[in-house]
């Protein structure tokens, strides 16, 4: 009888989960332990997990609908898992900078559950940095500043034209669909939401994604905006994450940014990504 699951805090945000096998699925007891825990840190690890693709779906449905990646190439006979691959002679990497998940998006996802499976030598680690945190250690003024303000976010500065990450996943053949951040419109999020799950407030902008405060002309944004990138990464809100074989992450996409390490060059790295629904946001 295994015994009974245990849940340890990082020292930055996000809980490690011990104690559960994902391949035969959590019990009731358990997923509803881990459902908190995620509710609670926004960022969730597990440890010496042996899954399949069918089993990574069935972890993924338990939480809620999956969304159809449209720009990473599926695992091939599972168009719910997105590969975030990169091969020994690709310079950039998948996820190589901060950013939120699909803030591009009207609904933005709610998380993302990605599996370790072919990792480099060494290096590699994912970074994960908490915005509810951050937020919280702003001061009152910078606070009140925010409050009511709109940012716009947009897929095209990453995946559209010209952008540098567009021209060679283009030429690496890791984007599935290139154009589809051309035909999506640009859209509108609060700089301050409230999470649905937690009821905390987060400072939902990101470096990647955001290009502007509503009404702002360029300059003025990132007058406000490069400041609050700056304080989100003081090292108090960030967790490192060091991948091994069996390695599983899931993050809060609403609750934290994430950084992929592109430190591994002449080697290849293969991971599993199913990103799951999110709502609107407030």
């Amino acid at each position: 009888m295994m015994a009974q699951i245990s849940i340890t805090a990082c020292n930055g945000p996000g809980a490690e989960i011990g104690n559960v096998d994902l391949s035969h699925g959590p019990d009731d007891d358990d997923f509803a332990a881990i459902r908190q825990a995620f509710a609670d840190h926004g960022l969730i690890f597990f440890r010496g997990q042996t899954i399949t693709p069918e089993q990574h779906i069935a972890f993924a449905r338990r939480w809620g609908d999956i969304n159809i990646n449209r720009f990473f190439t599926p695992v091939d006979g599972y168009p719910e898992i997105a590969e975030v691959r990169k091969e020994p002679d690709q310079a950039t990497n998948i996820g190589g900078g901060w950013h939120t998940d699909h803030s591009y998006d009207a609904e933005p996802a709610m998380g993302s559950i990605l599996v370790a499976r072919e990792l480099p030598s060494k290096g590699g680690d994912t970074m994960f940095a908490d915005m509810a945190a951050a937020y919280d250690a702003l001061d009152d003024d910078m606070k009140a500043r925010l409050e009511g303000l709109e940012a716009v976010h947009s897929s095209k500065q990453i995946f559209g034209g010209k952008a540098a990450y567009r021209v060679e996943s283009d030429a690496g053949g890791r984007l599935h669909n290139p154009d589809a951040a051309d035909a999506l419109d640009d859209v509108i999020h609060p700089v301050v939401i409230t999470h649905p799950l937690s009821g905390r407030k987060i400072l939902y902008v990101n470096a990647a994604f955001t290009t502007g405060i509503r009404g702002w002309s360029r300059e003025e944004s990132m007058a406000l905006l490069m400041p609050l990138y700056t304080h989100a990464l003081q090292e108090r809100f960030i967790t490192r994450f060091n991948w091994e074989p069996g390695s599983i992450a899931f993050w809060d996409n609403r609750a934290t940014w994430h950084y992929a390490l592109n430190d591994y060059q002449g080697e290849r790295r293969v991971m599993h990504r199913i990103t799951l629904e999110g709502c609107a946001l407030h």
